[in-house]
């Protein structure tokens, strides 16, 4: 019988450049050419959801990665310099961040190194807890996250971290570019010192080393060449709880300053009256014709709702938003304090007593526009409440006793609304609403740099006199500095860009700290190359979590004839004895016209990938000049390799020459692949991705569109195949494409039955899991 079983077969309308399993599900993420993002089930590879490109976020999709516990995918955009992070359950964006230039390629891993001091630090209870009053859940609807994670008093900010363990998202572009981000969101270390445009990268799992594959432009008139990099990265490995803790700070804090809309959830017409002036033409229709007793009543009314409105969400989001950044940075300044442990990573008190200033500068600019919010409804209400009574009197309509008494009081705020509102005003002359002012509220929360039109009156208030007279208390630095005649938006910029310069320090005393331990050029590419064709580039790297040793597979070609290169590399430069080369080429193990014994290579590899830590899965084709060869998925056991007659053979490599020039003195394994392979039938295969813990693979046509998934661990039967093919759909032709499928009643039960992935009930869980 063939192996493995063959459980869903596609045709898809647009070509496929990248594809990853999920490490936890059944789900594969596929990103196509024109910068849409799919997710597919195993099952039938049914689509579960898409997300198309926009011109928001971008349109060039150039890497994708799972986070290792599968519940968030990343991917990254080359037009726009962006990296998404997306929520498995359904296609919308819980993070993004901005990059200096296009990622080519993002690995995401998970520290599983074990040790006494990591085990205790992970079930620590937080000491904060212990000094510092408990933080204040956020509002529910602070942030995006909040419609992903409805569990009462819980906070969506850890739960888009994750786990306590560290994991981090490495992402390489072009020109040398490497980041690592903690959590996939703070950047926790900037690497310099690599040339070339990556192609493929590996973090180890104990984080002592970054494994790296460049392509290097030499000259304009050269061909490219292929060079591996081994970096040294012990600073992370040795400070590891330090990173975890001081990762996990950062990321609350960046993770705040996100949140840069503070009026979305009001979309009142009078709200844009209101804070700029200008009205809808149904407004304006009202104002201008059809503004009677009970229309003016309703007019002030909204009025009054909309500056509650604003209100309650400067309240909810700026204060406690800022609370909890000033918390979070009242930590971070008590760890930077702890030299012995934090200082060798960067951790600046100063820097951080600047943030802390910028914060409190920046609650005080919204406790001021409070005032003016307090003030102005005041205002408002009472000269609605009096223009009411007064429009009551002229139509002679009977005017209700509680409305007719006004006080001094009342009086008070309404001519304190003529005086600021209607009051001519030379300064108003250049802008929106000439002759009067409705903007005191809106001025703050303009995203500009000009001084506010109309700042608050400090006269008669005794403190600001009492400060501005007093030289020594007024540069204290016990009192966050003010800004009277500034809006919002410019303190909310100002204290962004100090807490980011405070934020970016870590991550360049890190990177400076990782140095090159290894470097070896490889091969000369084509220049010739398409480059969108190639949905993998080999080499690829793959990190042995039980021995941290790095495995990197590549190809060069000889004669047209593709061996498999296994370069491998421990994490500790010092063991030389783990590190070794070894080429393999594959015999004939199919009865075919192909003579056994001439003593050649009989396959190609067009594509490899590591299925676990014992095992390579491979696409390969025969060698053979006859039409219509064969292409063949096959399984590749290390041990097979790795065999004790080739234990004692050497490579001495020469750093200083190529490695494609060395190829001669490379020890070759010739296998044969017994019982785990399978011939791909009226298919042009090129490319697969494979899951070895849910023992899945997906294999892609040349041409980019035909895919079939297969179930790797169960042999193939015959009649359910047969069953399989009658069910489903004529696969197209390789020039024809499947119309897109819209989404069916299916795909959105599936969908409806998505929930949290945290404790999810059976029925939900099979929503997702084949």
């Amino acid at each position: 019988m063939p192996a493995f079983r063959q459980v869903g077969e596609k045709q898809l309308p647009q070509e496929v450049i990248f594809m990853a399993w999920s490490p936890k599900r059944d789900l594969i993420a596929l990103a196509n050419k024109v910068g849409e993002v799919l997710l597919h089930r195993l099952a039938n590879f049914q689509r579960l959801w898409s997300l198309p490109p926009s011109e928001s976020t971008g349109k060039e999709v150039t890497a994708l990665a799972w986070r290792p516990d599968g519940k968030i995918l990343a991917f990254a955009l080359a037009d726009t310099k962006q990296v998404i992070l997306c929520d498995v359950e359904k296609p919308e964006s819980l993070h993004s961040f901005s990059v200096d230039a296009p990622i080519t390629y993002m690995h995401w891993m998970e520290v599983t190194e074990e040790s006494s001091v990591l085990t205790s630090f992970y079930n620590a209870e937080d000491e904060s807890n212990l000094l510092l009053p408990k933080l204040p859940a956020l509002p529910k609807n602070y942030s995006t996250t909040a419609k992903i994670f409805s569990e009462e008093k819980s906070d969506e900010i850890m739960k888009l971290m994750g786990d306590v363990r560290l994991n981090a998202l490495v992402l390489g572009g072009n020109s040398g570019f490497i980041e690592i981000y903690a959590y996939g969101m703070y950047k926790i270390a900037t690497v310099t010192g690599v040339t070339g445009s990556c192609l493929t990268l590996c973090l180890s799992s104990d984080l002592k080393s970054l494994s790296v594959i460049t392509k290097v432009e030499v000259s304009p008139e050269s061909e490219p060449e292929i060079t591996y990099f081994q970096l040294d990265t012990s600073l992370l490995s040795t400070y590891l709880p330090e990173v975890t803790r001081m990762a996990r700070k950062f990321t609350h804090i960046s993770t705040l300053l996100q949140e840069k809309n503070t009026t979305t959830s009001v979309q009142d017409e009078f709200m844009q009256l209101l804070l700029w002036g200008k009205a809808s033409l149904e407004l304006q229709a009202l104002l201008m014709n059809q503004l009677t007793v009970k229309g003016l009543k309703k007019l002030g009314q909204s009025m009054e709702s909309s500056y509650s409105s604003i209100q309650k969400l400067v309240i909810s989001h700026l204060q406690s938003g800022s609370e909890a950044l000033l918390y979070h940075l009242s930590e971070l300044k008590g760890m930077a304090l702890w030299k012995q442990k934090y200082e060798s990573l960067g951790l600046d008190a100063t820097g951080i007593e600047e943030a802390i200033t910028a914060v409190g500068s920046f609650i005080l600019k919204a406790n001021e526009l409070l005032q003016v919010i307090d003030s102005s409804m005041k205002n408002f209400k009472a000269f609605f409440r009096w223009l009411y009574v007064a429009m009551l009197r002229m139509s002679e309509d009977h005017v209700p006793p509680e409305l007719n008494k006004m006080t001094q009081k009342d009086i008070t705020f309404v001519a304190d609304f003529l005086t600021e509102h209607f009051n001519e005003a030379p300064e108003l002359y250049n802008r929106k609403g000439k002759y009067f002012n409705v903007e005191r509220v809106g001025q703050y929360l303009k995203d500009e740099d000009d001084d506010l039109v109309s700042p608050p009156n400090t006269e008669g208030n005794q403190w600001f006199n009492f400060l501005q007279n007093s030289n020594h208390l007024k540069e204290s630095p016990l009192l966050f500095p003010y800004y009277p005649q500034k809006s919002l938006h410019f303190v909310k910029r100002r204290m962004e860009g100090i807490i980011d310069q405070c934020l970016q320090k870590p991550a360049d005393v890190v990177g400076k700290s990782v140095h090159e331990a290894f470097c070896m050029p490889l091969y000369k590419a084509s220049k010739s190359e398409d480059p969108t064709s190639q949905l993998f580039k080999l080499p690829f790297l793959w990190n042995d979590k039980s021995s941290n040793l790095h495995y990197v597979l590549f190809t060069m070609l000889e004669s047209s004839i593709s061996k498999i290169y296994i370069l491998r590399r421990h994490t500790d430069t010092s063991r030389s004895a783990d590190n070794g080369l070894l080429a393999v080429d594959f015999g004939n193990f199919l009865n075919s016209s192909i003579n056994e014994n001439s003593g050649t290579s009989c396959y190609s590899c067009l594509d490899a990938h590591f299925y676990d830590d014992e095992t390579i899965t491979v696409i390969l084709a025969e060698n053979s000049e006859q039409e219509g060869k064969e292409r063949i998925l096959a399984q590749l056991p290390l041990s097979s390799v790795y065999t004790e007659e080739n234990r004692g053979l050497e490579f001495s490599w020469n750093s200083a020459q190529r490695l494609d020039m060395q190829c001669e003195d490379i020890p070759t394994q010739s296998v044969t692949i017994e019982g785990q392979w399978r011939v791909l039938e009226n298919m042009k295969a090129q490319y697969v991705a494979v899951n070895g813990i849910r023992k899945v693979s997906c294999v892609l046509s040349s041409n980019l569109r035909h895919i079939r998934v297969f179930e790797m661990d169960v042999e193939d039967d015959g009649e359910a195949e047969e069953e399989e093919e009658e069910e489903m759909v004529p696969q197209a032709s390789a020039g024809e494409e499947e119309p897109r499928p819209s989404t069916s009643n299916q795909e959105e039960s599936v969908l409806a039955g998505s929930a949290e992935l945290a404790d999810e009930t059976g029925e939900q869980e099979s929503s997702l899991n084949a």
